[in-house]
């Protein structure tokens, strides 16, 4: 194998004199799919809900408005998978399994809402971006775009 970050098969790691480089932009890179959970929108958002503390199941269903409960158990599972997030199922009746981050979740959730406050604190910036650009495409609409040569109406037709 010439790129040791890449691994073919499951399991299958670098010698021991290789060390591992990862490109998240080389599409068999294992980086990527992590990269996947944790910025998903509901990877995002269930990491930057764990991050002040540690929930039960249906309080984090409440905090991240809108997931259903068989996605955020999907979320959880690929984050814990990861080793971003810890369960921790207590064995009592009825049953109780608790969610926190791990210190590797920690340092992945900080970055996130660090993104996360950016975001929010320019909304009003995106907002108008999109105003601009709903009205030039409104304009725009019935004029036709050049595809290749071959002029399309908004509609698709030639």
């Amino acid at each position: 194998m010439d790129d040791p970050s890449v691994v073919d098969a499951p399991g299958e790691a670098p010698g021991p004199d290789e060390a591992l480089v990862f490109d998240v932009f080389s599409r068999r890179c294992p980086s990527r799919a992590t990269l996947e959970h944790a910025t998903g929108r509901w990877g995002s958002l269930t990491l930057g809900a764990l991050y002040e503390s540690g929930c039960r199941f249906n309080e984090l269903r409440r905090r991240v408005d809108g997931v259903s409960e068989k996605m955020l158990s999907r979320t959880l599972h690929a984050l814990e998978r990861d080793g971003l997030v810890h369960r921790d199922a207590k064995p009592v009746n009825p049953p109780r399994v608790d969610y926190a981050l791990t210190p590797l979740g920690r340092a992945v959730a900080g970055q996130l809402l660090a993104l996360i406050e950016l975001v929010e604190g320019r909304m009003s910036e995106v907002l108008a971006a999109r105003e601009r650009y709903d009205a030039g495409r409104e304009r725009d609409d019935g004029v036709g775009e050049r595809d290749g040569g071959t002029v399309t109406t908004a509609r698709g037709g030639r």
